[in-house]
């Protein structure tokens, strides 16, 4: 099986094909295929989807695909390396949403508006595709986020499969909040899992929409809660060590400690 590689941060083709124009294959990069005109079958994966005129695809580097083309197919294949959206301030994450597992298994369905806005946008990023500075150009750049914010809209609606794998801020923080009592559900790997987000990009996208790391985050917050319950004079260390997942009171002590400089059992004198 064929490796596809690009170097340039942004290759947009657009062509017409009788037949497949690739034999199964990978890439080194994302692609965004639409289907400009014509229909078949899009074998991505194991799955084997059909598709036709106004259907969109999402293609990231370790998926394999082909297409079997039924009638004259024209595609417009947008093309993409990971360091192309690198700089944008943007809370979409291309790279999370063509991650997203899901979305190789349904074919994206757009009504209107959203199959209008994202075929006019298809065709605006068309007509600009001869530009000399196609890779830099912010007027095609905030069209790919255009594109992806229209993807995102349509996510959204799948709900169940779709919102988790977004990590809305709000949604993010409320489940955090839920269980910071339990720290085996706040650990990165099992809460990257619950919104669908790789564990090694988490951090990345947490800091990003934050501005903290995810662990002073969770250390801050376990903390503040602690301190309102030593404050509150109506439970002891052990209860406090048991609701927030200690082993013990002296792991609580430690933990404490690190952060004020001094032991709890100090600083309910301090402050009752």
């Amino acid at each position: 099986m064929d490796t596809l590689r690009q170097f340039e941060t942004l290759i947009i083709n657009d062509y017409e094909a009788d037949i497949s124009p690739f034999a199964t294959h990978v890439h080194t990069y994302y692609e965004l295929i639409y289907i400009y005109k014509g229909n078949g079958a899009h074998f991505l994966n194991d799955n084997n989807i059909s598709y036709k005129s106004g259907d969109l695809f999402l293609i990231s580097p370790e998926d394999k695909h082909h297409f079997e083309v039924k009638q004259t197919t024209r595609f417009v294949v947008i093309k993409f390396t990971d360091s192309y959206f690198k700089e944008g301030a943007l809370d979409i994450f291309p790279e999370t949403i063509m991650r997203l597992k899901f979305l190789k298994e349904v074919k994206l369905e757009f009504k209107n508006p959203h199959k209008s806005l994202l075929q006019n946008t298809i065709r605006n990023i068309v007509v600009y595709k001869e530009s000399e500075n196609l890779a830099t150009s912010p007027y095609i750049y905030l069209q790919l986020l255009s594109v992806f914010g229209l993807i995102k809209e349509v996510i959204l609606k799948y709900n169940d499969i779709g919102s988790p794998g977004l990590a809305d801020k709000e949604a993010l923080l409320s489940f955090i909040h839920q269980n910071i009592y339990d720290p085996k559900k706040y650990q990165v790997k099992n809460i990257a899992k619950h919104f669908n987000i790789s564990a090694t990009y988490f951090g990345d996208y947490f800091k990003r929409n934050f501005n903290v790391s995810y662990r002073y985050y969770i250390n801050q917050y376990r903390t503040t809660l602690i301190e309102k319950r030593i404050e509150g004079g109506k439970v002891n260390m052990k209860q406090i060590a048991e609701e927030f997942g200690f082993n013990d009171e002296s792991h609580l002590s430690n933990y404490f400690k690190k952060r004020h400089q001094l032991r709890p059992s100090v600083y309910r004198k301090k402050n009752i």
